[in-house]
């Protein structure tokens, strides 16, 4: 099938230069697991986890027929005033995956709602406890939550705030970005250690500033992940935990890309050791097959709300918010049998294990090439580091991708990074061809 059978004329492709794509279309019409198949027959590795959701492979056979047996039994359901019997058991199967008291969910359809969600119930929480002056909010420099109007404003991502910036909420503050590219340019498989600490200007400079008392939460990425897999530095969200803690601040970590085995473990926050007050979710939770995302938080917060409204009629609603899609039957039948495939098969396991091979054949096959300045690996993901060219940022990122997918393999361009993110089912042969066609992408690029 060639790409003229497409007629592109109508859709918008999101995050994507439509211009240049028109001259070149990448058009995907099947898949299975670790390739795509192209529209003119060509197969391609997803070096990326086709953006970091599909961590159990393409065309999963459980997850295919957990949907189809939904389809047949129950397709849609509200979630306003009823529920449906696979939005309670996938509740359970995910809290029970999360650490501390992490017990209540609530569903959503992406991590961008999930992030707008965490930020909504953080004031509705410090309002049911008598504090609704706390309504100053923490990110972080290149952090992303996503896109919607809260999550870019505690997001940082630079392209977002300058064409969004006056509709941004006020009353936000970042801390500042963690990457030294001169002391920890290259890092595989630990945490970089600083010889300051990063997380002081939070209580040294930006606490003063707002006030303890009028901040509502912290919001970070256990990993930077869409900025370009960055890496915190040892000890950095413990010390975001116990800053909170001291000044009764909430700690939300967006975990949709770190979040369910990317790091080898359930989350981020086991990797790390760290439990905070809400953890945002999405991306894998379906293998990336149906739309789910969600937030789940400790019960300290449901508590709250609920002893909040304890004096109010039967019929008031205690947190006004939720989507038309909130809890559908068929993506939680879908993230029922993803999780079930995740423990059945222990990819969590073998996404640590598979991180190591990543790490090393990165290191070894693209330290020293053309341009490289950095390289960065940790769990099952990694990403180089390019220089720029001078007056187009970003470019020779685009180009490398550009000419990745021409000979069979997909990565992503991330500013002036590629991030390799496979799926968990990811060989070692299919690591050892993402690499070597990258390295030789870069150097013909130099």
């Amino acid at each position: 099938m060639a790409y003229q059978d497409f007629n592109m004329e109508h859709q918008w492709l999101p995050f994507t230069p439509n211009r240049s794509f028109k001259k070149d279309p990448r058009v995907f019409v099947a898949a299975d697991g670790m390739h795509f198949t192209t529209h003119d027959g060509r197969q391609v590795i997803d070096g990326i986890s086709s953006l970091w959701c599909v961590g159990a492979g393409h065309n999963r056979k459980p997850i295919n027929e957990a949907i189809k047996r939904q389809l047949d039994t129950l397709d849609y359901a509200t979630a306003f005033q009823a529920s449906n019997d696979q939005a309670f058991k996938a509740a359970e199967m995910i809290a029970g995956m999360a650490p501390g008291d992490l017990n209540k969910v609530l569903f959503c359809n992406s991590g961008s709602e999930a992030a707008d969600t965490s930020l909504k119930l953080a004031l509705a929480y410090h309002r049911a406890r008598g504090e609704g002056h706390r309504n100053v909010f923490i990110g972080r420099e290149k952090g992303y939550h996503g896109v919607g109007f809260g999550g870019m404003s505690v997001g940082g991502i630079p392209a977002n705030r300058k064409a969004f910036g006056a509709a941004l909420l006020p009353r936000v503050d970042h801390l500042r970005f963690i990457h030294d590219p001169v002391n920890h340019a290259y890092i595989n498989g630990v945490e970089p250690e600083w010889s300051e600490d990063l997380a002081a200007e939070l209580e040294n400079r930006i606490l003063p500033l707002h006030d303890p008392s009028n901040v509502a939460a912290v919001i970070v990425e256990p990993v930077s992940g869409s900025a370009g897999w960055y890496l915190p530095p040892k000890g950095y969200l413990k010390r975001l935990r116990e800053i909170c803690d001291k000044h009764g601040i909430l700690l939300i970590f967006d975990e949709v890309i770190t979040g369910f085995g990317r790091m080898g473990s359930n989350f981020g926050a086991d990797y790390y050791g760290v439990v905070p007050d809400m953890l945002n979710f999405a991306k894998c939770v379906t293998n990336g097959v149906i739309p789910l995302g969600g937030v789940i938080c400790s019960d300290r917060i449901y508590d709250a709300m609920m002893n909040a409204n304890a004096s109010s009629p039967d019929h008031a609603v205690e947190f006004f918010h939720g989507y038309t899609y909130s809890g559908h039957p068929v993506a939680c039948a879908a993230a029922i049998a993803t999780l079930d495939l995740f423990k059945q098969d222990q990819l969590f396991e073998r996404a640590g294990q598979m991180g190591k091979v990543l790490g090393d054949a990165m290191h070894s096959g693209l330290k020293g090439l053309p341009n490289v300045i950095g390289i960065r690996s940790l769990g099952l993901a990694g990403a180089v580091e390019l220089s720029s060219v001078a007056g187009a940022p970003g470019k020779r990122a685009y180009d490398i991708f550009m000419d990745c997918f021409h000979h069979g393999v997909l990565v992503r361009p991330a500013a002036d990074n590629i991030v390799i993110c496979p799926p968990y089912i990811v060989e070692k042969e299919h690591i050892e061809r993402i690499v070597n066609v990258l390295a030789d992408s870069i150097r013909k690029n130099a």
